[in-house]
């Protein structure tokens, strides 16, 4: 019989956040040897990880960290939400999130190479999905500049760590109003900052498209380039930060909260998991 008791396989439950059944095997396999057991599950889970490639990643979560003049947003995608909220996939959040903004990483490529540890992120990730026995990605990394930042991560789910988060860069001293954008644009999700951040070609598009459906309606010659560029507008507030309506009075607009509130938004960054 195998040297080991429950207390043995709570340890490696606890080490390696893996299932009861399957400590159990590997306790029994390495004859009781807790360091053993540990490369056997980790060798069992690295089997899996062509087997998880195809694999879908609509859960997971989103985290944010701010160090000097940078803030940094990351996206730490995983399969199931019963994953999303297990204490190691938060904490390898936590690790990977800290290893991105030591290393100034700004893109995936470059996070998926920064030093975590004795590894790599990637290989941190790697080895934790063995672990879980799910496929796990860091889907997306932003970063966001800026004097002073507003950072909100909201939860979607009291049970699940946050879904959607936002940073934004800002110069002022109102940081309560700051932070109210920053829960606009959760809620809002503009693409640009402001109009003329817009790509010209997108804004064509949109032209073209709003041309076509006035002249279809029957509206007068004379009338038309009035409604195309009411129309246009209309766009400009759905995608332009500054253009569009506050959330919390939607009589006013961003641009005018932000003059009156004595702040300058200098570049912001939204991530929702999944989207």
């Amino acid at each position: 019989m195998a040297n080991f008791n429950v207390a043995d396989v709570k340890i490696l439950r606890d080490r390696l956040g893996a299932g009861m059944v399957d400590s159990k095997n590997a306790l029994v396999e390495a004859d009781g040897d807790i360091d053993k057991a540990i490369e056997i599950l980790r060798l069992k889970g690295q089997k899996g990880v062509a087997k998880r490639e195809g694999r879908a990643t609509s859960e997971g979560l989103v985290a944010a960290q701010e160090s000097g003049t940078t803030a940094t947003l990351i996206e730490l995608a995983c399969e199931t939400d019963f994953v999303a909220k297990n204490q190691k996939f938060i904490d390898l959040s936590e690790k990977v999130l800290a290893a991105v903004v030591a290393a100034g990483a700004s893109s995936v490529e470059e996070a998926l190479a920064a030093p975590a540890g004795s590894q790599t992120v990637a290989e941190a990730i790697s080895d934790e999905a063995a672990i879980l026995g799910e496929k796990i990605e860091l889907r997306r990394v932003a970063q966001v500049t800026g004097e002073h930042f507003a950072i909100y991560l909201h939860r979607t789910s009291k049970d699940l760590p946050p879904q959607v988060g936002v940073i934004v860069g800002y110069s002022g001293s109102d940081a309560e109003t700051a932070r109210s954008i920053a829960q606009h644009i959760s809620f809002a999700n503009p693409e640009y900052l402001t109009r003329d951040d817009v790509p010209s070609d997108a804004v064509e598009a949109e032209r073209k498209i709003v041309t076509e459906i006035a002249e279809n309606e029957g509206k007068p010659a004379a009338a038309l380039p009035k409604i195309i560029e009411g129309r246009l507008t209309g766009f400009f507030k759905q995608v332009a930060l500054l253009d569009q309506d506050y959330a919390k009075d939607n009589k006013q607009s961003v641009a005018k909260v932000l003059s009156e509130s004595g702040l300058t938004v200098s570049g912001f960054a939204r991530f929702k998991v999944g989207a």
